[in-house]
């Protein structure tokens, strides 16, 4: 990743360095109605379909296309049904026969403007149609913004697991519109923001530091407060993915609370019981005590994770997810068919610490049944305190 650069407009460019493939991030305030500007100089003809769902289609799709027909870009809309559930091969197929029937060519581009299931949906329909079609990612939430529009990875659902149906396929251009996070339900921005501590945890604490001080103006809207932690969260996925564009290395410890988090997710259906950053918080807590118990964190660490979690409203325990019967055995049988299972292994990210996340794989069954059963039961290591 290159060093971010100043465009016109005060918005910052961060660059994905993937060599051919290659591809810049733009963050800044107030984007959309500048969306035409910045997506004509990429695109290989000026027509585009842009897929979006049922709310952000209410607010943003009509001035998306206004921007894109002023530069001379005419604009095909897709409109899909919100909400996790869209990720499935029913709305993949109605959305790849909506494409063919608009008789898109392979110079189309495809753009996906919405937040994480769109993007996910959108970019795996341009990998497969056609052979593959150019798309670019218009983030419109926090989690997509800092995680899921950049670095490739597409995919759907299945009843076996989440995103176990897909491809790596990387966008031409990400434009993050730090701006339309102000519509967002609070609910969302806290989801997103578990994606944002996830990037201090990993391997940044002085920034995991600097959200113990701001992580409640991020998530009130203060506008300078949310650009740095979007622009910061861009920059550190960049450089892992620029290094490891298909998780073959250190690409894994992005995954960090994912492999107990998608646990969570297919336990409650993939539905709005547990949205993804609330089950990612949940499991990056869990990562952080479950390394504490094997004496690799210090569980002040452990503590101070999620006591920072709970201060800035995300769910940090498996009680918290509505009153809900939980199964140790059911958690467990989801994690056995996560994509990171290795020759039938359990791998998961682990910490020695905050900022000091690693990769452990064939981690013993035995040890994650002992501690699933102590989350089940509702046993917290250690007790709760509030902090800022």
């Amino acid at each position: 990743m290159t060093n971010p650069g100043r465009t016109d407009g005060g918005a910052e460019r961060l660059r994905v360095d993937l060599g051919e493939r290659a591809y810049d991030i733009v963050v800044g305030d107030d984007l959309i109605g500048a969306l035409g500007d910045l997506v004509r100089p990429v695109v290989r003809q000026p027509r585009v379909a842009v897929v979006t769902d049922t709310t952000v289609a209410a607010l943003y799709l009509e001035p998306a296309v206004a921007a894109l027909e002023s530069a001379g870009v005419a604009a095909m809309p897709v409109v899909l049904p919100a909400g996790e559930a869209t990720k499935d091969f029913d709305h993949l197929n109605n959305l790849a026969e909506r494409l063919l029937e608009a008789r898109i060519e392979r110079q189309t581009t495809v753009i996906a403007l919405g937040g994480g299931v769109v993007g996910d949906i959108a970019g795996f329909a341009a990998g497969i149609l056609l052979r593959g079609l150019d798309y670019i990612q218009v983030p419109t939430t926090l989690l997509a913004q800092v995680d899921s529009a950049v670095g490739g990875k597409t995919g759907i659902n299945t009843r076996q697991g989440k995103n176990l149906v897909g491809l790596f396929h990387q966008p031409r251009l990400v434009v993050a519109d730090v701006g339309v996070l102000d519509t967002l339900d609070p609910r969302q921005v806290r989801a997103g923001y578990a994606e944002v501590a996830k990037y201090g945890l990993i391997a940044d604490e002085s920034f995991f530091a600097w959200l113990e001080d701001n992580g409640r103006a991020v998530i009130d809207g203060h506008r300078a407060a949310r650009r740095r932690a979007v622009i910061t969260s861009c920059a550190a996925k960049a450089a892992i993915v620029g290094r490891d564009e298909r998780e073959r290395g250190d690409r894994a410890l992005l995954n960090l609370g994912h492999t107990f988090g998608h646990a969570l997710e297919a336990e409650t259906g993939f539905s709005d019981t547990l949205l993804h950053g609330e089950a990612v918080a949940i499991g990056m807590v869990m990562a952080f005590a479950f390394s504490a118990s094997q004496g690799l964190c210090p569980p002040a660490d452990a503590e101070r994770v999620r006591r920072h979690l709970t201060a800035v409203g995300l769910p940090t325990d498996v009680s918290d997810v509505g009153g809900r019967p939980w199964s140790a055995a059911a958690l467990a049988d989801h994690m056995s068919r996560d994509k990171k299972v290795r020759d039938g292994g359990l791998t998961f990210i682990l910490a020695r610490g905050i900022g000091r996340a690693f990769v452990s794989h064939g981690v013993p069954t035995a040890d994650v049944a002992a501690f699933l059963d102590k989350v089940v039961e509702g046993l917290k290591t250690p007790q709760r305190q509030s902090s800022a």
